[in-house]
């Protein structure tokens, strides 16, 4: 299906695409100090970033979507209705979309490759922009209950997925009202309600996103894996650890993404301190034997 290696011409058309937004957010942020965003507002974002963010990472995806560890049911629980804070679906939408992603990685039926319509720099940009976003659109709905049958099952999780649109409203007006009790001003739920809803609502989706284009498209591929997925280390903290993807496809089930020296990985280490705390048990650590297996090899040269 695949053939060949990206150009250079490629390889930069990514990188403006990836880019080039997130510059305009950079740039936002200083022509807007004083004038709408103060340190009240930052912080309650940074807060809600990385609580929504673990949500993603640790709940919907290394522990519903992989099983990388069992959970006791209150934490069960909680990983399921922040994560849905985040805004990217019900937990069984999600889980079952993703279970379907690894299950025809970079191939046809795989809901986000960017690989589906070829390698040219035309087919590279649609490929990029429904790996990023476009598959959202798409009126195809996973099925659920090939998918994520156990989830179906489970009444505590089909309880906090219909509760997805009261959650919405949690995660969108929660730092609106913290904003304004810290500050004792409307002005202060106002500029958090844009800054700590809305627009970390969105960075986090765009991070999220990368993760589904720019990790399978560019990166360092060290790991052995059935598709084109690849590590992205500018992603590593903003992803909490999501964009060792590489590592992540060679070896799905696995609870630290960032296996390789001086690769931060943020989720793992929640979920270290949740196993130290006995919330959280049977974690699925990398193991030396299995990493080394999967190392691709170097390929021979036609004079050795």
């Amino acid at each position: 299906m695949l053939k060949g290696e990206k150009t250079r011409s490629q390889l930069a058309l990514v990188k403006v695409f990836a880019i080039v937004p997130l510059l305009a957010l950079v740039a936002a942020v200083p022509v807007a100090w004083g004038w709408g965003l103060g340190w009240v507002d930052v912080g309650i974002a940074l807060f809600f970033y990385t609580l929504t963010c673990l949500g993603v990472t640790v709940g919907f995806h290394r522990y519903f979507t992989h099983g990388a560890f069992k959970a006791r049911r209150g934490l069960r629980i909680t990983l399921a209705a922040v994560g849905s804070m985040a805004m990217q679906g019900p937990v069984i939408g999600w889980v079952a979309d993703h279970r379907r992603h690894h299950a025809y990685a970079d191939k046809e039926g795989d809901p986000h490759s960017p690989w589906l319509f070829g390698t040219s720099a035309a087919a590279l940009a649609k490929g990029f922009w429904h790996a990023h976003m476009g598959w959202l659109f798409d009126r195809a709905q996973t099925n659920a209950r090939r998918f994520a049958p156990d989830l179906l099952a489970d009444k505590d999780i089909q309880r906090v997925n219909r509760l997805f649109p009261v959650l919405t409203v949690i995660t969108l007006v929660a730092p609106a009202v913290l904003g304004g009790l810290i500050t004792l001003s409307w002005w202060g739920a106002l500029t958090a309600f844009f800054w700590a809803s809305l627009v970390r609502v969105a960075l986090l989706h765009h991070v999220t996103w990368s993760v589904n284009s720019i990790c399978h498209m560019i990166g360092d591929r060290p790991f052995e894996a059935r598709d084109k997925s690849a590590n992205f280390w500018p992603l590593a903290i903003a992803s909490m650890g999501e964009s060792w993807h590489n590592s992540h496809h060679a070896d799905p089930t696995c609870a630290r993404h960032g296996v390789r020296r001086g690769q931060i990985d943020i989720s793992a280490r929640i979920i270290w301190v949740f196993e130290k705390l006995g919330w959280v048990h049977n974690v699925r650590w990398p193991k030396q034997e299995r990493l080394a297996s999967k190392l691709k090899r170097p390929v021979p040269s036609a004079t050795s």
